[in-house]
């Protein structure tokens, strides 16, 4: 979610706010064929489940749908899960439905983006204490991340951009370039190269991979981010990607069985990329200061999911002035999206988010808030920790490593509103350390 106000739903977005505190960046649709920056809200735009067995035959399927149907088909999803996008007519979705093979005709929701000194946030969680000992100009981190997100700058002196996939114009699957600036500051923060330019990231150097599913409006669809996680899907294997970033949010529950009881295309794409092809899913727990059950993917219980807390010198024990907003150093960030529930306590983990300095496009650095800044701080933790104590964990366990290595340092690492200091009725979860990866 972009900005710390309520943005209208339902809708996807950037979990970012501005270094100047406030632009809303509402949910819009861009879906396959369309151009960035569409009506917000899609009419007649659905993704259309098949059942795993229909793999072989999708575009005969898509054909036929075609004709008996007028269905318009955009992305065909063959990986995380079987199916296409398309634009359906409104009196056509009850027989498409009805028709063999398909599983679920589900609506194609909008999806937003949710925003070298040692930069605060990396020196609050000790990267400088890592194996990389990040910010000391030597090292990189041999491992690669996705970052779902509106495309990173692949021109920036500071990024190793191996590759990517362009998800908001099929036509243009190669043109995955930044034009927002919202990937380029998360794909900073997760892997900034430790070589004396600008900042440095979490984990230095790693390999970045830009799955452009938002525009330059920071706005897109479920059917962008579902084709952005079929990438992932294909490609995680053989390109090594074991993090993908989702720095982005949108109105949504979990219904506890994958997407499956409530058909929710994206959450069944979420668990394949997660359970079957083994990538830890990181995302931004959002900026509505409210409980993340209503948002996803931070909702999902296979997800990690990131609070923000506000730190301002790279320093435990509060008390330094704040350096663009109105926030308490060491405190949680208050805007920050919380969980409620045990279940959803127990997927959560906080990141630093407030007044963070990382990558900007076509050079140097900029400063952005948001949970969206605190997610890729994780993410990178993540990547560290499977080159070292990680290497070889299922994601689940590799997020509960993060978990309890951030519970098990003293009270004094933490912030006003983590487990140790609580805000009732607020879990926030304990800041992620690397001092140990």
């Amino acid at each position: 979610m972009a900005g710390q106000g309520r943005v209208a739903r339902p809708a996807y977005r950037l979990a970012a706010v501005s270094a100047a505190a406030v632009a809303l960046l509402a949910g819009g649709l861009t879906g396959a064929g369309a151009t960035e920056g569409r009506a917000a809200q899609p009419e007649g735009r659905y993704v259309i489940v098949l059942e795993d067995s229909a793999r072989d035959r999708l575009d005969a399927i898509v054909r036929e749908h075609g004709r008996n149907h007028g269905v318009r088909p955009g992305f065909r999803y063959r990986h995380a899960l079987v199916g296409y996008s398309a634009v359906v007519p409104e009196s056509r979705v009850a027989a498409l439905r009805a028709e063999r093979d398909v599983k679920a005709v589900a609506p194609d929701t909008p999806v937003f983006a949710t925003q070298q000194v040692l930069p605060t946030g990396v020196d609050r969680i000790e990267g400088d204490l890592s194996s990389t000992a990040a910010g000391d100009g030597t090292g990189a981190v041999d491992t690669a991340v996705a970052i779902l997100d509106t495309g990173i700058d692949d021109d920036h002196r500071d990024l190793d951009v191996a590759g990517g996939v362009n998800c908001m114009n099929p036509a243009r699957p190669g043109a995955w370039r930044d034009n927002n600036g919202h990937g380029t500051h998360v794909a900073g923060t997760v892997a900034a190269r430790d070589n004396g330019d600008d900042v440095v990231g979490v984990a230095p150097g790693a390999r970045l991979y830009a799955v452009k599913v938002l525009g330059a409006n920071g706005r897109g669809s479920a059917s962008n981010i579902i084709c952005g996680l079929d990438w992932v899907a294909n490609n995680a294997a053989t390109l090594g990607i074991k993090v993908a970033n989702m720095s982005l949010g949108g109105d949504g529950s979990d219904d506890g069985n994958c997407g499956f009881t409530n058909e929710d295309p994206y959450h069944q794409a979420i668990c394949r990329v997660v359970d079957d092809r083994g990538v830890l899913v990181v995302a931004s727990a959002g900026n509505s200061a409210d409980d993340l059950a209503a948002h996803r993917p931070a909702a999902y219980d296979e997800v990690l999911t990131v609070t923000a807390m506000a730190d301002f010198n790279g320093l435990p024990g509060g008390g330094a002035a704040s350096t663009c907003r109105t926030d308490e150093d060491d405190t949680a960030a208050n805007f920050s999206s919380f969980a409620v529930s045990a279940a959803d306590a127990a997927h959560t983990i906080a990141g630093p988010g407030v007044c963070i300095e990382s990558t900007r496009n076509r050079g140097r650095t900029t400063v952005f808030s948001g949970t969206s800044m605190a997610s890729p701080h994780v993410a990178g933790a993540a990547a560290l920790c499977l080159t070292g104590p990680c290497a070889g964990m299922t994601p689940a366990q590799v997020a509960d490593k993060l978990r309890a290595d951030a519970a098990a340092q003293p009270a004094s690492y933490g912030f006003a509103g983590d487990p140790n200091a609580p805000v009732t009725g607020r879990f926030y979860g304990h800041l992620v350390h690397t001092g140990g990866y």
